[in-house]
């Protein structure tokens, strides 16, 4: 981390970030109505300064990427989540099931990371959900394995009667390395009444997390944004993943997603860049206790992905190779992206791009 980076004069055009501002140079925690200030103003410019300078006070300019492949092992799922697009019920002419030797092609030793998130199948037995991530650990050991949304935890100690300590600790010792943030969506109990009713409670989602924290196993987090809540509820969403991680320290990366319009009909168009922007800026400006804030550009796009690692954004993910949930809803954005790609993204936007493994340990630092 660097703590010696020079502040930059801001000419703001909205006063009301002034007081913000102070605050960011001395370390200060933000307020909520610090962050309903952040998400309200117009002056888009000097938010991106400030949230900039609090991500160069940590990483410099240094922006990281990693090697890595999602697997969505199956889209049948017993939820029927209003915003989503990507899950199926069985006997669906597009529903699938991935199996083992099927994943496995899938992957390369090279590869530093894959990410397992799948649908909530009516049928697999836990140990399906335990093998997948043992099969995986003992063909590719070298690999990291980040798997399983606490939605997905949540739904294993209920269908099979396990303790969620019970469900960690198999799947830890199947070669489990840290958990994805999926399944938060907004901390709002209007939203998740209305939208996805059958889901874990946010209160639910934390105790999860927690749980993995204190178990040793890191996580990340996520908002889905742009759909129906409110600016209130977006950073009430961001105070209580800080409060959980001054009590139980674990989360690597906040991930902000944007919400895909897709065949839902939830809305009626995308959220703008501007809104994506704003939102990643207040973002690290709010979690002063996260190490990165990701811009996903499978959500964003290139585009926007390349614009927010000066909005505050550290992280761009990773090339992925193939993405099933985002682009179930018709994500803009390609399948998958190269590693020289990535590195064109991170050295055009003037930054330094370096290759992470799952933890965010350093594998390559690569010419700006």
């Amino acid at each position: 981390m660097t703590t010696t980076e020079s502040l930059p004069v801001i000419q703001f055009k909205d006063q009301s970030l002034a007081p913000i501002w102070e605050k960011v140079q001395v370390g200060e925690r933000l307020s909520f109505e610090d962050g309903l200030t952040c998400f309200h103003t117009g002056d888009l410019l000097s938010l991106g300064q400030m949230a900039d300078y609090a991500k160069r006070k940590l990483w410099g300019d240094k922006v990281y990427f990693v090697f890595n492949r999602q697997i969505n092992p199956t889209n049948i799922c017993v939820l029927s989540c209003t915003f989503c697009d990507f899950a199926k019920k069985k006997g669906d002419v597009d529903a699938y099931e991935m199996g083992m030797d099927e994943i496995l092609a899938k992957l390369d030793p090279e590869m530093q990371e894959v990410h397992i998130v799948g649908g909530h199948h009516p049928d697999w037995p836990f140990e399906r959900y335990e093998g997948i991530i043992r099969g995986i650990h003992e063909a590719f050991p070298s690999i990291r394995i980040k798997a399983w949304t606490a939605a997905e935890i949540d739904y294993f100690c209920k269908r099979f009667r396990l303790s969620e300590e019970e469900v960690l600790t198999r799947m830890k010792d199947a070669g489990l390395v840290s958990m994805p943030g999926g399944g938060a969506e907004v901390f709002s109990n209007r939203v998740r009444k209305e939208l996805f009713p059958g889901k874990n409670s946010s209160e639910r989602w934390l105790e999860i997390h927690r749980l993995a924290h204190n178990m040793g196993i890191p996580s990340n987090a996520t908002l889905l944004y742009g759909h129906i809540e409110t600016l209130e509820e977006r950073v009430l969403h961001m105070v209580l993943l800080r409060e959980l991680q001054d009590e139980a320290p674990g989360f690597l990366a906040f991930i902000p997603l944007e919400y895909q319009v897709g065949n839902t009909n939830l809305i009626s168009r995308q959220v703008s860049a501007i809104e994506d922007l704003r939102t990643i800026a207040t973002s690290r400006l709010m979690l002063d206790n996260f190490p990165h804030i990701k811009a996903y550009w499978v959500m964003i796009g290139e585009q926007t992905a390349s614009i927010a690692i000066n909005f505050g954004a550290s992280d761009l993910d990773g090339t992925i190779g193939e993405e099933r949930i985002a682009h179930a809803a018709k994500a803009a954005s390609p399948v998958g992206l190269a590693r020289t790609r990535m590195l064109r993204l991170i050295g055009d936007a003037g930054k330094i791009p370096v290759e992470r493994d799952a933890l965010y340990n350093e594998i390559h630092v690569y010419d700006s």
